[in-house]
């Protein structure tokens, strides 16, 4: 939860100052080198770094909080409490690499200034650089998620993960035909996408399960963590989006624009984000084994 704090924090920081500060000018505006600056904001590639940041810190932080709504159910379902194991080694680790990276695309708006004690971007990326270390360390919470977590009850602590998410799906995919078209259509795509990732979630795991070699299946754990961590904020973020979706057509302008940047942050996510988990899965069903075959000494 202090990962996903830090990384909001340098996300506030670098949106306010890309609204105010001004530097050149639109591509699609005057080319006139006397024409007023813009704020920076206006840049898409800004934008691109904003909505980054924004889908990696908002992820995190519903992630954090799906989790403290299970520690209470948790105590009274064995089912919660299971996909609360399960969720652990992600909660702990996923937030704490990627709002990292939310903060490193903070410091890059800020641009020199960000490498300067003048602005906070410089500190929140150094204080958020230990909770990948003090956690766990990463490493071990994909040990913990591969080796233990997923096989938990002879396999139901990957079904409990997988049932949740498919619940979702289930839910955007009856409450899309109620919806605004446009809303509707996008949050129809994004089902289908989260249905497909994790159904290849699931194939992967049993391929690496299924491994002959326990060494072999577990130097895959990094690259197996990545694609679970990633599929998981997918699930958030469509959560997120449908519940934005349902309010924005009662919603007041300013609420309007509230709704329409978590939608268009799921959208990044589902574009920019999501796609990398078919990578991660053609290599983890390989059985890669290239960093096991490398000998201390050929370093």
């Amino acid at each position: 939860l202090i990962a996903g704090a830090l990384g909001y924090a340098g996300y506030g920081a670098s949106l306010e100052y890309a609204r105010e500060r001004t530097q050149g000018r639109p591509q699609s505006g005057s080319r006139d080198p006397n024409a007023p600056q813009c704020p920076i904001i206006e840049h898409t590639d800004v934008r691109r770094m904003l909505l980054a940041q924004k889908a990696y810190v908002e992820g995190s932080l519903a992630l954090c909080l799906y989790g403290s709504t299970l520690v209470d159910q948790a105590e009274e379902d064995s089912e919660k409490a299971l996909l609360l194991d399960v969720l652990t080694p992600i909660i702990k680790s996923w937030p704490s690499e990627w709002a990292l990276e939310a903060n490193k695309w903070a410091i890059q708006i800020f641009g020199g200034y960000g490498y300067t004690r003048d602005y906070p971007a410089e500190q929140f990326y150094r204080d958020n650089r230990l909770n990948m270390i003090h956690e766990g360390t990463n490493g071990i919470q994909s040990l913990d998620l591969l080796g233990r977590k997923v096989g938990m009850q002879g396999g139901r602590g990957l079904q409990v993960l997988v049932e949740a998410m498919r619940q979702a799906v289930e839910e955007v995919t009856e409450a899309a035909p109620k919806l605004e078209a446009e809303h509707a259509s996008q949050l129809s795509e994004h089902a289908g996408q989260l249905a497909a990732a994790v159904d290849e979630l699931e194939r992967t795991t049993s391929t690496l399960l299924g491994a002959s070699d326990r060494e072999l299946m577990l130097c895959n754990s990094h690259e197996y963590l990545n694609m679970a961590g990633h599929v998981v904020i997918a699930w958030q973020w469509i959560r997120m989006e449908l519940a934005a979706a349902r309010g924005i057509a009662q919603a007041g302008s300013q609420d309007k624009a509230f709704f329409a940047g978590k939608m268009a942050a799921s959208r990044y996510f589902f574009r920019h984000e999501l796609p990398k988990t078919k990578h991660q899965a053609a290599l983890l069903g390989s059985l890669d084994d290239t960093v096991l075959r490398v000998p201390p000494d050929a370093f």
